[in-house]
């Protein structure tokens, strides 16, 4: 088994974060849409600028996964108002979980996904949520397995091309401890 390990991204990394986020996107997304639209989402989305933002915004949290001190995926989780959504402080948005296609299927994004949910209860989160595109079968296939469901969809943007991210919901139930 791999010795990965997970560390809090901060501002200093904000240009292995472009990287990774833009590298990630571009393997998982490519195929699917157009060499003009994937540029205009990551000159948008995966700039310094912006990025350095998210890292700083204190209702936000990143996640490097670690493999040999190098950055094989990443998490993203936004809290309260960060939310793109929902936006309820009891309930806690993972917006990112990419990893490199070289280290999917080695439960990298297990990982990060368990990273997730033990900060969510750490605050105390009574859900989860996400919105994932409704072609990303693979995704969606991981997400129904870790207990999701489908809550709704919404429009999301590539460039020009809208598309259509089904939003999931995982309800935590009270941890038990002991008596």
């Amino acid at each position: 088994m791999m010795a990965i390990k997970l560390i809090r991204v901060n501002k200093s990394d904000v240009t292995t974060l472009k990287n990774l986020s833009r590298q990630t996107f571009i393997e998982t997304f490519a195929s699917d849409n157009t060499a003009e639209n994937m540029q205009y989402y990551l000159d948008k989305s995966f700039n310094e600028e912006k990025l350095t933002e998210e890292i700083n915004n204190p209702n936000s949290a990143f996640y490097f996964a670690m493999l040999d001190n190098q950055p094989i995926g990443h998490l993203k989780l936004n809290f309260g108002p960060a939310q793109t959504e929902l936006k309820e402080n009891n309930g806690v948005e993972v917006e990112r979980i990419y990893v490199l296609k070289d280290f999917q299927g080695q439960k990298v994004g297990q990982l990060l996904f368990d990273k997730a949910i033990q900060i969510a209860r750490d605050r105390n989160a009574e859900y989860i949520w996400l919105g994932v595109w409704e072609k990303n079968l693979k995704a969606i296939a991981f997400y129904t397995k870790n207990g999701f469901v489908q809550f709704g969809a919404h429009a999301f943007l590539v460039g020009d091309d809208e598309q259509i991210d089904i939003m999931m919901k995982l309800v935590l139930t009270p941890v038990i401890s002991p008596s």
